[in-house]
């Protein structure tokens, strides 16, 4: 009895560290725990039960010495008892089988979960959000089309044709605005031409 609630107590510190490395799972590991507590409780059960029969053996035996009628012979009551602890460690040994593989299961899924993910971290695959980005739908559906030239951006763009840069980077669905590359053909909304150059004013000598 002794060795079985030292089982009991390793495999629940066992489902305990393997609840603190999963947190996913925690919810499963916490279902093992319960069984291994009402394992317990069946195990204290039974264990009563048993005393109580031995309480119970003591009794006819003293009955049967005091020359009282004993309901029960003493091979009866030690067959009972013998049915009785068969019959305990079998639904025992059955629940630690169980508790036992569902355990193992669980902390090799977690292993393996491990593994990759260590794997994929050594190899720049770790997985990483990804973010979505929201274009408005607002902006003209006239416009001109112009063409990326060496070192215009598209705030340098937007102040040439006079129009919003909001309204350049919805129409072409740029979800970094600074990543445009040379010779890359935007859509201008809302323009039909580039604006005049202002004219230059030269200092005077």
């Amino acid at each position: 009895m002794k060795l079985g609630t030292a089982l009991l107590a390793g495999l629940f510190a066992v489902s305990s560290l393997h609840a603190q490395r999963a947190d996913p799972r925690a919810v499963e590991l916490a279902n093992l725990r319960e069984d291994v507590r009402l394992l317990q409780q069946t195990v204290a059960e039974l264990q009563t039960t048993l005393e109580q029969v031995q309480r119970d053996n003591a009794a006819l035996h003293s009955q049967a010495e005091t020359g009282r009628a004993a309901y029960a012979t003493l091979a009866q009551v030690n067959d009972a008892i013998a049915r009785l602890r068969q019959t305990t460690d079998a639904a025992l040994a059955e629940q630690k089988r169980d508790i036992l593989q569902t355990v193992a299961q669980q902390i090799s899924k977690l292993a393996k979960e491990t593994n990759a993910a260590i794997a994929a971290v050594a190899k720049g695959q770790a997985t990483r959000p990804t973010i979505t980005t929201q274009f408005a739908d607002d902006f003209p559906k006239e416009g001109v089309t112009h063409t990326v030239q060496t070192g215009e951006t598209l705030s340098v763009i937007a102040k040439k044709y006079g129009v919003p840069l909001k309204n350049i980077q919805n129409a072409n669905r740029l979800a970094d605005p600074t990543k445009i590359l040379v010779g890359q053909s935007l859509f201008i909304p809302g323009a039909s031409a580039p604006l005049p150059t202002p004219p230059q004013i030269r200092p005077s000598n």
